[in-house]
């Protein structure tokens, strides 16, 4: 009889308790990147396929819309039938809906199989923060996949313009599809073999006019910020959108006093934990995803760049956020998370600072140091935010909580893209929208760092 060597076994545990990090990660990784790859396509797209200009923006939007819109849906599901499985059918209808995005013969055919390719991604996401949850169980370990997690987020929306841009000028739009498939049928096998099966909750019945209530309130208002951002924000559309969202809201939260199993119990709600860290994540969203936004207009618009001479531009802050994933992983089981969220944030305030103060017309090498400082503060605090959400989240709850971090994550992203574009179409002089843009997001930074001291644990969570 032969035994495995010691260093053997040691490799292989090793790789395996990588795997569910990777493979998990990976599935993430293309959700986010569909959200911003497609910008850089879409010119091309509307030429090949003859779309309107309202078939563009259903294009580029309406799957937005529907991932932020059910998250939700996709967290209760999660919790209700295990999070394994339900992550594994949003890779199914992600990828599947990716293949009929890439054979699309018409723009209606796209802006369908990109709605349900939207439903995909709200299956996906918040399975993917339970599973890492459920995987890494020790808090050393566990910072470190919410680091990785969290870093995948801006590493794909701001390398979604570099990757478009490289793969529509070579191998043409369809591609820009296409490279999902590979990783969802790879995600796919290796799920059921290295992540763990969730618990079922089975008997947890879904609240279904809660769903549609909170479906209609997120769709209702991304839709609203999208818009504003091409109409301006007192356009009787947006107001209308604005309005209904928050008539749907109220109702949501009439009926969870009600149910009697409701989505999001109240209780939770009221966790400072809770909800003050989805109120972080809504705001260095903000910030980020504002500056990506307006950085990029700035580079292509006003700077001349390329589409891949913009990704290359926004490239230091894209480096910044994998390696400081991997710093705050390691950092936050011996700080506690507070102190890593209060200097992610004052950093990355500090970064748009600078952008705002480096004067009109700065040159490029200037721009360098600030974007680095917001890419590096963001995903510094993400990690610590997460945890702090999912920390205070029953186990029964962990898709749920999952589901309220990545919703109102979403809801700050398309809130400072749509302020972003607002200032810059609105603006006198182009320079001052932008510095007012970077103006504002750092004080939202500032807000989260003041937000993060009240609400943000001081001590690190043991086992």
């Amino acid at each position: 009889m032969t035994t495995a060597r010691p260093g053997r076994r040691s490799r292989t545990s090793e790789r395996r308790s990588w795997a569910p990090l990777l493979v998990v990660c990976a599935g993430y990784f293309m959700v986010i990147l569909d959200v911003t790859v497609i910008n850089v396509a879409v010119p091309v797209i509307g030429r090949e396929l003859s779309a309107s200009l309202t078939g563009i923006q259903w294009i580029t939007d309406g799957y937005t819309l529907v991932f932020a819109g059910f998250l939700l849906t996709g967290g209760a599901l999660g919790d209700r039938l295990g999070n394994r499985r339900v992550f594994c059918w949003g890779v199914v209808v992600f990828t599947a809906s990716s293949a009929a995005c890439a054979l699309a013969p018409n723009a209606p055919f796209l802006v369908v199989a990109r709605l349900v390719e939207g439903l995909g991604a709200a299956l996906i996401v918040p399975g993917s923060l339970a599973l890492l949850q459920q995987s890494y169980p020790a808090p050393a370990a566990r910072s470190r996949a919410f680091g990785l997690w969290g870093s995948m987020a801006g590493i794909a929306a701001s390398a979604g313009p570099l990757l478009g841009g490289l793969l529509v000028s070579t191998v043409g739009w369809r591609w820009v599809f296409l490279i999902n498939l590979p990783v969802g049928v790879a995600s796919l096998v290796l799920t059921p073999r290295y992540v763990a099966r969730s618990p079922r909750r089975a008997a947890r019945a879904l609240d279904w006019p809660a769903q549609c209530a909170v479906v209609a309130a997120v769709a209702l208002l991304t839709a609203a910020l999208n818009e504003a951002g091409r109409r301006g924000w007192s356009d009787p559309a947006v107001l209308a959108g604005v309005g209904l969202a928050v008539l749907a809201a109220v109702a949501f939260a009439v009926r969870e006093r009600l149910a009697r199993s409701p989505v999001l119990p109240l209780s939770l709600l009221r966790s400072r934990a809770m909800s003050g860290g989805s109120v972080i994540g809504l705001l260095f969203n903000f910030g980020f995803y504002g500056m990506v936004f307006t950085a990029s207009l700035e580079f292509q618009h006003q700077r001349g760049f390329s589409a891949l001479g913009t990704g290359l531009a926004l490239f230091p802050a894209v480096a910044m956020t994998m390696f400081a994933s991997a710093v705050s992983g390691r950092l936050s089981h011996r700080t506690g998370d507070r102190p890593l969220v209060i200097s992610g944030m004052l950093l990355a305030a500090l970064g748009l600072a600078g952008w705002t103060a480096a004067g009109t017309d700065p040159a490029y090498p200037l721009l360098v140091a600030p974007m680095m400082a917001a890419g590096f503060g963001t995903s510094f605090a993400l990690t610590g935010g997460a945890a702090t959400v999912m920390g205070a989240a029953p186990p029964g709850y962990s898709g749920a909580a999952s589901a309220l971090f990545n919703t109102t994550r979403q809801i700050g992203s398309a809130t400072g893209v749509a302020l972003g574009g607002s200032l810059l179409a609105t603006a006198t002089d182009y320079s001052a929208g932008l510095r007012t843009s970077m103006a504002i997001g750092a004080l939202a930074y500032l807000t989260a760092a003041g937000l993060a001291w009240l609400c943000v644990p001081a001590k690190p969570q043991r086992p």
